[in-house]
């Protein structure tokens, strides 16, 4: 009897598992750099410039003590501007110690993207 040849078949059939195996790692590879963009642009998205100039307000304007007519602009002026949410809170002498009065001021700022809250204390002398 003859005997059949099937070691092309083999060499086939390994090429065909390695182009496979070959697919999904260059699937693997492109998803882990997807996710590597991704999470760089969140580190450069994050609007820490925009935070500190609405805390700096805020402060300035609780040194100052009109607050409701200056609390309508900025929460105009940062819609416009940032298009980004901002309202805070001034609770006048709020603590007291032997030195000074602290006033309590909460601070929210919404983008839509990244929502930051802050309590301040303000320290005013008596």
């Amino acid at each position: 009897m003859e005997r059949i040849n099937d070691e092309g078949q083999w060499i086939v059939l390994m090429g065909f598992i390695i182009s496979v195996a070959l697919f999904f790692l260059a699937i693997i590879v492109n998803q882990s750099v997807t996710v590597g963009q991704t999470t760089s642009e969140a580190v450069i998205e994050f609007p820490k410039n925009e935070i500190y100039e609405v805390r700096e307000a805020v402060i300035d304007i609780a040194k100052e003590g009109d607050s409701l007519t200056l609390e309508q602009d900025l929460y105009a002026i940062s819609m416009d501007r940032m298009n980004a949410v901002v309202y805070y809170d001034i609770r006048a002498d709020r603590y007291t110690d032997i030195y000074y009065n602290y006033d309590e001021i909460e601070i929210h700022f919404n983008n839509g993207v990244t929502k930051y809250n802050e309590t301040y204390w303000l320290a005013k002398k008596l």
